[in-house]
C-alpha cells in the first residue's frame, strides 16, 4: 500500500506523472492483467500519450495563467488518476483500497503543496519553483516505480 500512498502524493502535485509511471510499469508487466486499463496504457502508444500528458502539464505548469491545483478540475483529475494509480500499483485483491489510499493522498497533498509552492514562489519566482517541483516529482515517481513490489 505504500507505493499507492506515495503515487497520491505525486499526483497531488501533477496529475498526469502517475499515468506515465505506470505506464512504464505496465510495458514492463508490473501491473497485472486484472487491472482495467492496463493493457492500454501498457501499449507503445498509450505509453507515449501518458508521457506527452506529463511534459505538456509540467511546462503549463510554468505559465502565469496556469489554475491553482486546488480548483475543481485539477482536484477531480488528481483523484481519477491518483485512483487509477494506486490501483494499478497495489496487489490484486487490494486494488480499491490502494485506489482510496491514493485518492486521500493526492486530495491532501494538492493543498499541502501548492501552500508550499506559494511561499516559495514568493521567493524564487514560479518557473524556479516549478523545475524544483518537477525535479522532485519525477525522482519521486521512479523511486516508487522501484519499489519493492
Amino acid at each position: 500500500m505504500l507505493r499507492s500512498i506515495l503515487i497520491g502524493l505525486i499526483a497531488g502535485q501533477r496529475a498526469m506523472t502517475p499515468l506515465s509511471i505506470v505506464a512504464g510499469e505496465a510495458a514492463k508487466g508490473h501491473v497485472g492483467a486484472d487491472m482495467p486499463g492496463a493493457a492500454l496504457i501498457a501499449h507503445p502508444l498509450g505509453r507515449a500519450g501518458a508521457v506527452t500528458l506529463a511534459a505538456a502539464e509540467m511546462a503549463g505548469d510554468k505559465m502565469k495563467t496556469a489554475p491553482d491545483r486546488t480548483v475543481l478540475a485539477g482536484l477531480s483529475a488528481r483523484a481519477l488518476t491518483s485512483g487509477f494509480a494506486g490501483a494499478a500499483l497495489a496487489r490484486p485483491g487490494q486494488r480499491r483500497v490502494g485506489a482510496a489510499l491514493a485518492v486521500t493522498a493526492a486530495i491532501a497533498s494538492s493543498y499541502l503543496g501548492l501552500a508550499l509552492r506559494k511561499r516559495a514562489m514568493q521567493r524564487f519566482g514560479q518557473t524556479a519553483t516549478g523545475f524544483v517541483e518537477d525535479a522532485a516529482l519525477l525522482a519521486g515517481g521512479l523511486a516508487v516505480a522501484n519499489m519493492r513490489r
